[in-house]
Order: C-alpha cells, then sequence, then structure tokens
C-alpha cells in the first residue's frame, strides 16, 4: 500500500486549514481583535459588533445558494432544449434571454426591482439569478453538443431514445461542463452579493459598507477576507466535483 505524496495532500491541507479558520473567526471573532486593531483609530472597535458575522455569512451563503440553484435550473432546461433536433431553432431567442443578466449591471437591475419588490433580499435574489443564467447556460449547451459523434451512434444503434441518450449518456459527458458553469456562476455570485446591502439585504456587504462609512479598515478587511474565503472553498469544492466528474466520463 503507497501513501499519498505530499505535495498531493498540500491542496486539500490548506483549503481544510482555511475552512476551520474560517469557522473559528466566525465563531469567536473577538479573538482575532489583537490582529486587526492597529488597522482602527484609537478607541474605534476592531470587530464588526453590529450584527453577528456567522449569522451575516450564513445568509449571505443562503442568497447566493438559492439564486444559483434557480438559474442552474433554468439555464440548464433552456441549454438542454435547444441542444435538441426540436428546440434549435429556439437558441437565439435562449440566448437573448440568458444575456439579460450580463446586459443589466447587478446594481441596475437592483434600482429597477426596489420599487417593485421593497427592499430586502428579493431584488438581490433576483439580480443574483440573472447574473447567474449564462455561465450555466453557455457551459451546458458546450458540454451537450461536444458529445463525440461515434458514442451517441453507438447509444442510437443499442436501441435507446433520445431522451434515454440525453439522460445515460449526454448529460455525464457533459456534467464536467455543467459543473464548470455552475461554479463560475457561485463565485460571481458570491461577491456580486455584497452589494444586497445597499438594499437592506443581509449580506456580508454590510460590513463593508459599515467600514467604509467609518472609514473602519478592519470592518472592511473582515467582510472582504471572508467573501474572499468562501470564494476560495466554493471554487475548490467545485473543481474537485469537475475532476470527479470527468474521471467518470473518461475524459
Amino acid at each position: 500500500m503507497t501513501s499519498a505524496h505530499p505535495k498531493a495532500l498540500l491542496g486539500p491541507l490548506l483549503l481544510l486549514g482555511l475552512a476551520l479558520l474560517l469557522v473559528i473567526f466566525l465563531a469567536t471573532p473577538s479573538t482575532f481583535a489583537p490582529i486587526f486593531s492597529p488597522l482602527v483609530q484609537t478607541n474605534a472597535p476592531a470587530i464588526y459588533q453590529q450584527a453577528n458575522l456567522l449569522s451575516l455569512t450564513l445568509s449571505h451563503l443562503a442568497i447566493v445558494g438559492v439564486a444559483t440553484a434557480a438559474a442552474t435550473l433554468v439555464a440548464a432546461t433552456l441549454a438542454i432544449l435547444v441542444s435538441r433536433p426540436f428546440g434549435r431553432e429556439f437558441l437565439p431567442l435562449s440566448r437573448s434571454i440568458v444575456n439579460i443578466g450580463q446586459t443589466f449591471p447587478p446594481v441596475a437591475v437592483l434600482a429597477l426591482a426596489v420599487p417593485i419588490m421593497g427592499f430586502g433580499q428579493k431584488p438581490t435574489l433576483v439580480a443574483l439569478f440573472l447574473y447567474a443564467l449564462l455561465p450555466v447556460f453557455e457551459n451546458t449547451l458546450t458540454g451537450l453538443t461536444t458529445v463525440p459523434a461515434s458514442i451517441t451512434e453507438a447509444a442510437r444503434g443499442a436501441g435507446m431514445t433520445g431522451w434515454q441518450r440525453l439522460w445515460k449518456i449526454d448529460i455525464p459527458l457533459a456534467m464536467p461542463a455543467i459543473l464548470a458553469g455552475i461554479r463560475l456562476s457561485a463565485v460571481i455570485s458570491l461577491s456580486t452579493a455584497t452589494i444586497g446591502s445597499t438594499v437592506a439585504a443581509r449580506t456580508l456587504g454590510e460590513v463593508i459598507i459599515a467600514g467604509l462609512q467609518s472609514n473602519n479598515l478592519a470592518f472592511i478587511l473582515q467582510g472582504g477576507l471572508i467573501v474572499a474565503a468562501l470564494a476560495v472553498l466554493i471554487h475548490s469544492v467545485f473543481s474537485i466535483l469537475e475532476a470527479k466528474a470527468a474521471h467518470r466520463a473518461g475524459r
């Protein structure tokens, strides 16, 4: 039995260390006060205390998770439909729909959504949903349309129907590309969600905005570092899932 190479373990160990450090900071932020104290003015708080950091982080992740899941469902469904022979004529229309989020910046979407939906999480969810559509759609479409013709013909020769080929052949082979699209959407949404605090959504943007308003660099760093750590962890988890999916697909 061979042992794992030290370099092979370095990545997972670093990620585990980052996750552990993040959990400790969110659970007991006051422990890190000495680190941030040199960054604040005299008598100014070194740790954000107007709201619980763990609660803000969970709320931030929940908003991102719901928006990404909804965008994945809609974008992947559109990509599957337009990749089938009966739906190819709707490809231009589908591309126009998923490009809406890229045409309007999230700030503009928030400005339009607030008068209709009011302040809070709903306009933020809409903005993130629209912004996350394009990566999932394009990656899913690319994955489905690049399945080797020889495999498709072999499946057809084995008597598989179109839907059987889709679920048993096309989607499994396209899964690495689909996961890559979800990864891009999740990471983009994670950073973009910080602007939701401008319309009273509970996100980590609240910490950053408080730091800007009070000229408190420690607050800005706390909000930014938490978002950055979450982005690295989410990116890495999806990258691992992509690698496993690619291995199963034989790519």
